[in-house]
């Protein structure tokens, strides 16, 4: 079970201090933030360095991250690492990402024990080669106990292909007579899908100025608050987060009423 707000309060802040903080209705932070990281190559191009430069910037910014959503009292932080459309990406420039997942989960696995993250991995890992599949399943494994944040990446993730194989799964199941078609609603729906151990996400924040979802959770975006940064991810820190949280907390979420 997740910690409470005042548990979390209890640690004290490593990021943000008190003037910072000052006015934030912890309760009322959104408890899901779902992060498009988009502007890594167009970073590393704009400060005239190789593509690669633009995703390790990227990593070490999303430790950062990670430490800020826990001291908002964020519960769930799902990041978009790599889509089912990157692999049409140079050959060169996805065995870099995947090397860099890869890196990224070996390196930061005792970190994230230590500050109780607990990591999930979602989208179709099966395309994956063998050493990045056993390295995903120990660092889950290392983590599970972790109670500050989940910290979810989508790996080969696409919107469309999660409903693609929930419902598939859901076919089948009422081929085996598990389930009757009238037994599929929206909620059994999302019973399938790659983030039915989450609720859908409260806010959507996504960098480098594109307004477009990018085939991520579609499905599960229906109601979500949205916030576009012109900032490329590499550049976005700590301070742009607790920006776009307090601005959520002043929304008025109508959800079509």
């Amino acid at each position: 079970m997740l910690q409470s707000t005042q548990e979390k309060k209890d640690k004290g802040h490593q990021i943000f201090n008190e003037e910072q903080l000052e006015g934030v209705n912890f309760d009322l932070t959104p408890k899901h933030v779902a992060i498009i990281m988009d502007g890594n190559r167009r970073w590393a191009n704009q400060n005239g360095l190789p593509f690669e430069f633009g995703y390790v910037k990227g990593a070490a910014r999303l430790k950062e991250i990670v430490q800020a959503a826990i001291e908002l009292n964020i519960l769930t932080l799902t990041v978009y690492g790599f889509s089912t459309e990157n692999w049409k990406r140079p050959k060169e420039e996805v065995e870099t990402l995947l090397n860099l997942f890869k890196e990224y989960l070996i390196t930061e696995r005792d970190d994230m024990v230590k500050h109780g993250v607990c990591l999930t991995v979602m989208g179709n890992a099966s395309a994956f080669n063998e050493d990045l599949r056993e390295v995903i399943i120990d660092t889950q494994k290392a983590t599970s106990a972790g109670t500050k944040l989940n910290l979810v990446l989508a790996l080969n993730y696409g919107g469309r292909d999660d409903i693609r194989r929930a419902l598939t799964r859901i076919a089948q199941d009422c081929v085996d007579k598990k389930l009757q078609p009238s037994d599929v609603s929206e909620t059994l729906i999302g019973q399938y899908l790659d983030t039915a151990n989450f609720e859908d996400p409260d806010l959507l924040i996504r960098t480098s100025g594109e307004f477009r979802l990018s085939n991520f959770l579609i499905w599960q975006l229906a109601y979500t608050e949205v916030s576009v940064l012109k900032d490329f991810w590499p550049d976005f820190k700590a301070e742009h987060l607790l920006s776009v949280v307090k601005n959520y907390v002043n929304r008025e979420r109508r959800r079509g009423i």
